[in-house]
């Protein structure tokens, strides 16, 4: 179970989330706009589930265990500011949170995980609950670093917690520009961009509540104008054949496993299948990102 801290969000979060997706949902009816179908909300609130259940399960371990046992061996005293020790805590976890994303984007072994919160062709508020079932198994290596610097475990479990809200409510169509937010925190345009499949928004935007580690580490890219560029395409670059409920979470593990077994591959592209990056293939059969950026920009200057 979570922490009191972490039960008192849940308590004052989970009015706020019904009443902004109830919004959402008028919003959009009002509009004509197609945001909602029942299939994608269950589905969103049953990966939510599983995601929830696996992080209770697998919680004495990685904060009670792993992270203590850094924690314990810290290498730096704790800030006594309290002020600065909650700010120092929400950038360094936000920023460590940005790999593991970035991570995740990558490397194909753990996009099978994280697949599964992109593969909606919807984006609104429910979407930000479709989780990446597995990650709880390995997110906590990267807040390792953390508690190692002299942050208690269950404060950085908290404070991801806290972070996460900002990135349910920015899963969402019907909030535009936000003037000079735009250049310190993510989004609802920024996130937009990251779950659009259009080559030129691919991997962008890694951010949960931050935007200026992508401005730094160069995967930043701004929503476009619909006059300059192609409207937001929400899904994976191939749609799933099947949305059953095993195959949402588990599709890109098959697809590793029938890669894998392609005949007269060196060791060298077997890594590659399970290490590259997403989309990578020996034979030109599928594309990374960057193949595809580059396939869209040889396809618009030939045009």
């Amino acid at each position: 179970m979570g922490t009191p801290r972490e039960q008192l969000l849940i308590l004052i979060t989970t009015p706020l989330y019904l009443v902004v997706i109830g919004l959402e949902l008028l919003l959009s009816h009002l509009r004509k706009q197609e945001s909602y179908t029942w299939k994608d909300t269950l589905q969103n609130i049953y990966l939510m589930i599983l995601n929830a259940g696996l992080d209770v399960l697998f919680r004495i371990i990685y904060i009670g265990i792993i992270l203590s046992f850094f924690y314990d061996h810290r290498f730096a005293s704790s800030i006594q500011n309290p002020l600065l020790y909650w700010i120092t805590l929400l950038v360094f976890e936000d920023f460590m949170y940005y790999w593991l994303h970035r991570v995740d984007h990558s490397c194909r072994l753990f996009w099978a995980t994280h697949v599964t919160h992109h593969s909606s062709s919807k984006f609104n508020l429910t979407v930000g609950f479709r989780s990446s079932v597995m990650e709880p198994l390995y997110r906590f290596v990267y807040f390792i670093p953390i508690a190692f610097c002299g942050f208690r475990p269950i404060d950085i479990a908290f404070i991801y917690a806290a972070t996460q809200i900002w990135g349910i409510l920015v899963h969402t169509e019907k909030v535009k520009k936000m003037g000079w937010l735009e250049y310190i925190f993510v989004t609802p345009s920024h996130h937009r961009v990251h779950h659009g499949s259009n080559p030129k928004y691919l991997d962008k935007n890694m951010g949960m509540f931050l935007i200026i580690w992508d401005k730094w580490f160069g995967t930043f890219q701004p929503e476009l104008a619909k006059e300059n560029y192609q409207p937001i395409k929400y899904g994976l670059t191939k749609p799933l054949e099947k949305e059953t409920a095993s195959s949402i979470i588990f599709h890109e593990w098959n697809s590793i496993g029938k890669d894998l077994r392609k005949k007269g591959l060196s060791l060298r592209q077997k890594w590659n299948y399970l290490f590259g990056p997403p989309g990578w293939s020996h034979d030109g059969s599928s594309h990374t990102s960057d193949e595809l950026r580059k396939i869209e920009t040889e396809t618009a200057v030939n045009k």
